[in-house]
């Protein structure tokens, strides 16, 4: 069974990486990672959608910003997953467990995160946030 993680008094400066291993559920069409200020201020949208065998990057000020796409999906239903989000002054860097890198811009150019959520099929088995 997925749930729903939450965490709204979180402390992620600039240079910080989040380290996260969970588990995907056998039955999900993907799941969502979502750092920010809050669930309707969203500076990282990370969200691999398995039925598009895509992963959408997007942001949320009020509104999404424009979806960014990458066709590296190494996320499959019922895996292990490993994978970084580091925060710098240029954004987001995603690290894959296949050592594969996806890029983001941080378009709020906020230095400082304090909410994370994730949502759908990936149930959390530990996550830390490292400070450089």
């Amino acid at each position: 069974m997925s749930g729903n993680f939450e965490i709204v008094n979180m402390d992620m400066k600039l240079g910080s990486t989040l380290k996260i291993k969970g588990k995907i559920a056998s039955d999900a069409v993907g799941f969502a990672l979502n750092l920010g200020q809050g669930s309707s201020k969203v500076d990282l949208h990370f969200n691999p959608r398995f039925s598009e065998s895509v992963i959408v990057c997007n942001s949320l000020d009020g509104t999404w910003g424009e979806e960014q796409k990458d066709g590296h999906m190494c996320f499959s239903p019922g895996s292990e997953v490993k994978f970084t989000v580091t925060f710098d002054n240029d954004g987001f860097k995603v690290k894959l467990s296949d050592g594969h890198q996806l890029t983001f811009p941080n378009r709020m150019g906020h230095s400082h995160l304090s909410y994370l959520s994730i949502q759908g099929g990936l149930s959390i088995t530990s996550f830390k946030i490292e400070e450089s």
